[in-house]
Order: structure tokens, then sequence, then C-alpha cells
């Protein structure tokens, strides 16, 4: 490889396809001086709910992080609780359960769809058990008919993961409406942006207004409206909350995202698609393909780097990128990986093979609707001349 990189400006790794309709609303509700909590939420609640086919109740909190941690409180996870989840997954995941107090319990991947197996959550499984959260990772739905039947048989909470799958769906279902709250991000590099923001959908309206009062507070019901112009409204605080509210500014730009989603999905697809046939006969791997009656989110488009295939370690390979100026990123080293898990819950990396060999292994390079043919050639180019 030569010391020019195939491109002169830094390609952003996840950056958004940002319009004048997004900018325009934006604009708009900073004039009309309701920045908060306010219509544009309702709104854009309303339009995420029509878009999952009507499924439930819609809550906008300001990440899906947010959107766990509430969920498992809602479900009345705590101390001593257990949850089953993945060890592939970012660590908000992780983290939200330990907030709720509960205990977190990794269960393996499928070594070629990077979700949770559903085999492993059977044998983690133990009378502590509560909840189980599993991650639609990249988009790709878990095996949901055998994660459903584990739950129903051990009476147990499915709380979905679904921060890359908003357009995701298995068996004509979308994704988020298999359990009892689904949990959705609105994150910079997500398929829908609001810069940081989140949702739940609930399954009904009685959890719905639950996860309200704990996200504002524990304030009562609709207390974001006390400013409004029907009058100041006395609120009382009824259970102790957090500050999780999205804003209308936030919504704005969700608002206009969500009217998108379908053409920016096409134009992932068509990225997904390039890619797979641009790589084909190199020596990487790229992702499973996609399984049948189901739909793929194409949030992440990953390859696993195994040196001694490709000639090159991954590090050297994210760092040959970095000099090539394509952004990428990696989804994720496995959280046993990682200090605190191991300080905390003893977790060690060689306990779950299959992540581990994935986290080592895994590189996302750039999927995106905002990308163009030339930043697709760069990026094909920059791999082939670390890797080809």
């Amino acid at each position: 490889m030569t010391g020019i990189p195939v491109r002169d400006e830094f390609l952003v790794f996840g950056a958004p396809k940002i319009g004048d309709a997004e900018i325009d609303e934006v604009v708009r509700t900073m004039k009309s001086g309701w920045l908060g909590t306010g219509p544009k939420v309702g709104q854009f609640q309303k339009e995420f709910c029509d878009y999952k086919n009507g499924w439930g109740c819609p809550v906008a909190v300001n990440s899906c992080t947010a959107a766990l941690h509430l969920s498992l409180v809602a479900a009345g996870i705590g101390p001593g609780d257990e949850v089953i989840t993945t060890p592939m997954t970012f660590c908000a995941t992780v983290n939200s359960i330990v907030h709720a107090g509960g205990v977190p319990v990794l269960a393996d991947v499928n070594r070629q769809t990077f979700n949770i197996d559903p085999g492993a959550i059977e044998s983690k499984v133990t009378s502590r058990t509560k909840a189980i959260v599993p991650v639609h990772f990249a988009g790709r739905s878990c095996e949901m008919d055998a994660i459903l039947e584990i739950a129903q048989r051990h009476n147990l909470t499915i709380i979905e993961d679904c921060a890359h799958a908003i357009e995701t769906e298995y068996k004509g279902k979308p994704a988020g409406t298999f359990g009892e709250y689904g949990c959705f991000s609105f994150y910079v590099t997500k398929n829908v942006v609001t810069g940081e923001g989140g949702m739940i959908l609930a399954r009904n309206e009685v959890a719905a207004q639950r996860l309200k009062t704990l996200g504002l507070h524990g304030m009562s019901k609709d207390a974001w409206k006390r400013f409004g112009g029907d009058g100041y409204k006395h609120y009382q605080v009824v259970e102790c909350g957090f500050k999780y509210n999205m804003m209308d500014l936030q919504a704005a730009i969700g608002i206009h995202q969500l009217k998108q989603v379908e053409k920016f999905w096409q134009q992932r697809e068509k990225v997904w698609s390039f890619y797979n046939t641009e790589f084909f006969d190199l020596p990487v791997e790229r992702p499973a393909e996609i399984a049948p009656d189901t739909r793929h989110a194409y949030h992440l488009y990953t390859l696993l780097v195994d040196e001694e295939k490709a000639g090159i370690s991954r590090d050297k390979f994210l760092t040959g990128m970095a000099k090539q100026n394509i952004g990428v990123g990696v989804h994720y080293e496995s959280l046993p990986e990682h200090e605190f898990y191991q300080t905390k819950f003893g977790w060690h990396p060689d306990d779950y093979p299959n992540a581990r060999d994935i986290g080592r292994q895994t590189v996302s390079i750039p999927i995106s609707a905002k990308l163009e043919s030339k930043d697709l050639d760069d990026v094909v180019k920059a791999v082939k001349a670390l890797v080809g």
C-alpha cells in the first residue's frame, strides 16, 4: 500500500443524512418557544407507533439507555433478580440492568448471526431469572419464536433492545412488538436520528403511563403540560423517578427522519449488496445471509478480520483504514473483555467463546443513506488495499 490515502477528506463513520426539512422544523421549534417535552414529542410518538403498525403505546425518552432502564424498573426488576442478555452488545444494555438493581447474566451468541443463542439462554435460566433482554444485533432479528417459548415456559419478561432494529421484522412482525417492552435508539449513528433520543413501545396504556411517570421525576400524568395554554396545572410526585424525557427539539428532527425511513432503508440495502459483491473473494468473513421471512435493518455492515487468513490483524486493519481517511467502528468487543465486568461479576472472555472471537475480529465499515458512489468506491479500495 502506498502512503497516499484513497481520499483527501475523512469519511465519518455513521454520519447521518440531514435535510432542510429537519433543519427548518428545528428552527420553527426554537421560534415557538417550546423547546422541552411538548406537542412535537407527542407527534413523533404517534408517528413512530404508526410505523410499527399501531402496536402498543409509545413513550419517547432521551436515549435507548433510558428506555432500557425504565423498562427494567417498570418490569419490577430489583436486587437479586437475574436478567439474561448477550455479551455481544454495547455496555448500556448491561449497565441498565445494574442500575435497575438486577444481576446481568450472559448467554453466548450464535457464531454466524452474532445474536444471542436461545440454547444458551435456556442453560442460564435459574429460579432467580426474571427477564430476558435480546439484542437484535446490527439490525438482524433474534430467533424470537424460540426466545418467546423459553420466556413463556419460565414466566419471564422480554424487553427487546432494538437500538439497531428500527426497520427489523421477524416473520412479518416488527421488532419491538414481541415482548412487554421494545426499546429503540435515535442516536446520531442510528437509522432514524434525533441526535440523542430513544423510544419505548409498551404493551398497553397502563404500562406506558407508568413509564411516562418514571421518566419525568415521578410526576403525575401530563405534568409536562403544566405550562401550556390551558393554564397552570398542579402535579403530584407519586414515586421517585428519573429525568429521561425527550425534548421537542429532538422530536423535530425525528419527525422528518421517520418520514424517510423506508427510502433510507432502501439506500442502505444497496450499500449492503454492493459490499457483499465487492468483498466476495476477499479473505474476510462477511455478514451472514439474511434469514428467510425476516427483514434486516442494515444498521451495521461488519467484517471479521482473522489475521491468519487476512494477513493483517484486526487492530492493524482499523489503523490502516484510518490512515486511508475511512472511519470505522468496532461493534463490539465482548463485554467480558472489560475490566469493570471482570471485577464486578467475574466474567471471563473464554466463558463466551463465540462472542470473544467475534469481538476480537469484528470491524464495522460505513453504511449510511448519506454515502455516495465515490464514498463506497473509496471504502472498497481501502479494504482491498489492506486485505487483498
